[in-house]
């Protein structure tokens, strides 16, 4: 079986779903592939998580994605929502799961950070229970 793909969505797709698929090439790419997308697009990443992304794990998300619309994506396995304080977008998967990450746009480094280390931690979470065949995708 092929890599399942991921998609982060969330509305804008300019911060947490962006740091997340990043965080997905850098520690689950072995496992599956990182896509992000939103139902709206901003012209740029937000800056604050370019920053702090390319500090930490010398990932710059600005070279290596850009905002996407949901139909831009290939078919998904596997959905994460991000977490959404409206309506949260709606894509299809064998496998759908809401992280409820608050949104740390216009915030402090510290809350940031916290958001960019539960992504992390989520990640790693999501690769091993795909290992571990603990997510039906049948």
């Amino acid at each position: 079986m092929s890599k399942p793909k991921v998609a982060f969505i969330c509305v804008h797709n300019s911060c947490r779903s962006q740091m997340a698929e990043a965080l997905g090439k850098k520690f689950a790419s072995d496992v599956f592939e990182s896509y992000s997308a939103g139902t709206e697009t901003k012209p740029q990443i937000n800056q604050d998580a370019v920053r702090l992304i390319k500090e930490r794990y010398s990932i710059d998300m600005e070279a290596t994605q850009h905002s996407k619309l949901l139909n831009d994506l290939p078919a998904i396995d596997i959905v994460i929502k991000m977490g959404c304080n409206v309506v949260c977008p709606y894509l299809p998967g064998r496998y759908v799961e809401d992280w409820g990450l608050e949104d740390p746009s216009g915030k402090s480094d510290q809350e940031f950070i916290a958001i960019i280390d539960q992504i992390e931690d989520n990640i790693k979470n999501l690769a091993a229970a795909i290992k571990n065949n603990e997510i039906d995708l049948t």
